[in-house]
């Protein structure tokens, strides 16, 4: 099923649980590799991209599979072996298994990693800062090889806080004679999550949270269980497509203390947000209200959720600004916006201007990445009549059911 049907204009009531954290389940999954043990990995959630990681670990020699109380990985068997081609290319988190691998097996052949076309996303800072690990990188046409034979710690200073990088960083680290201190670490909350995962395993790292990581290396690492956390972007896609479409519903197991500067937005919007045990209480406004958002790293306001803020903001009372300041290339879905009725304005690859409008009419388009996708389904909630949209491949990369979810807030949304 790659396109999804919506009748807009009903507003959302009800609750819906948040699903397990993919930013976070997949450097995870990739550390299972370093403990030739059995792990359990609870809340982990079933979409493509969880799959496809499953896929590369069993092509690396793991048992894999899913049972009632989550996803039992068995890495005993890890063998030194190239990973298929379309995996690799088709997700861009398949990197952290450079870290893991090179950890591990002390040498990694692999595809440039892939996933979704919102910029150019070098990774030189993981190459850069697992050379000064010892580890010595080849490329041969699109292929990456890398080996080390004395994986030792140092000490790494990022120019720019990578979570990539940094989860790249902690899974070599945590293998590698002595100790390895990071300045200028990713402080968003999945490399916490990362760090609680190795250090249940029987790891070292010290700072978690900050920007300073110390990873005391070489420590037997062992299996264990551990619980994935809620995905704070698909709460925050879940969030403002209340407060576009209107209603107020109830976000279960939320992570609200990891989504002040969204919640401050949304707040800004003119919603009405409340923080309780169950998770996040929202009640939408008539009409939102206009905003500025600059999307930083951790703890600013994520990249992954501008898309949808500027969907919501279609319909705003008034104009509103985004400037991407991550990214050079996340805009792509003004055309299918406009095409509904928008009024947008680009005014270069980072900035655009967003001017409400009265309504949006239902139109078909299509997703062409993951965040831009789940905001074309937040803007056919908002439209008047039936809104298609195509290309659900990249939506299932992110959102286990998003169908499902909304249709449990009273959304009219099927997969066709």
């Amino acid at each position: 099923m790659d396109s999804i049907r919506i009748q807009g204009r009903i507003a959302l009531q009800g609750k819906v649980r948040i699903q397990g954290s993919k930013n976070a389940s997949l450097p995870v999954l990739a550390a299972t590799i370093l403990t030739g043990d059995v792990s359990v990995i609870r809340n982990c959630p079933r979409i493509a991209d969880v799959h496809s990681m499953v896929s590369l670990l069993k092509s690396l020699g793991c048992s894999v599979h899913w049972q009632e109380k989550g996803l039992v990985i068995d890495s005993s068997q890890v063998r030194r072996d190239e990973m298929p081609e379309d995996a690799v290319t088709g997700m861009r988190s398949s990197l952290c298994l450079l870290g893991a691998l090179i950890g591990r097996c002390r040498e990694v052949i692999m595809e440039h990693p892939g996933g979704c076309v919102i910029g150019e996303r070098p990774i030189d800072l993981h190459l850069s800062a697992l050379k000064q690990m010892g580890v010595e990188f080849t490329e041969k046409g699109n292929k990456l090889m890398a080996r080390v034979s004395g994986l030792h710690g140092t000490k790494i200073c990022l120019p720019f806080p990578s979570v990539g990088a940094t989860e790249n960083i902690v899974l070599a680290g945590v293998m590698a004679d002595g100790d390895t201190i990071l300045e200028g670490a990713a402080l968003e909350p999945e490399i916490s999550a990362l760090c609680r995962y190795l250090c249940c395993c029987g790891a070292c790292i010290e700072g978690q949270g900050t920007g300073r990581l110390v990873i005391h290396g070489g420590r037997k690492l062992r299996g264990t269980e551990y619980t994935v956390p809620a995905d704070r972007i698909v709460a925050g896609t879940y969030l403002f497509g209340c407060i576009g479409v209107g209603g107020c519903v109830l976000l279960e197991q939320a992570p609200g203390k990891e989504m002040a500067a969204v919640l401050n937005t949304a707040e800004q919007m003119g919603g009405h947000v409340y923080c309780t045990p169950e998770g996040i209480y929202v009640q939408a406004p008539i009409r939102p209200a206009p905003i500025r958002i600059v999307t930083k790293p951790y703890p600013g306001f994520p990249t992954d959720l501008q898309s949808v803020a500027l969907a919501v903001e279609t319909m705003g009372r008034g104009c509103s600004r985004i400037d991407e300041a991550i990214f050079e290339n996340r805009f792509r879905i003004l055309e299918d916006l406009d095409k509904m009725g928008a009024d947008t304005c680009q005014k270069d690859s980072h900035s655009v201007l967003i001017r409400g409008v009265e309504m949006l009419h239902g139109a078909s388009v299509c997703a062409k990445e993951l965040r831009g996708g789940a905001a074309l389904v937040v803007a056919g909630l908002m439209a008047e009549g039936e809104t298609v949209v195509s290309g659900c491949s990249y939506i299932y990369r992110g959102y286990e059911n998003i169908c499902r979810d909304f249709r449990e807030l009273g959304a009219r949304v099927v997969s066709v």
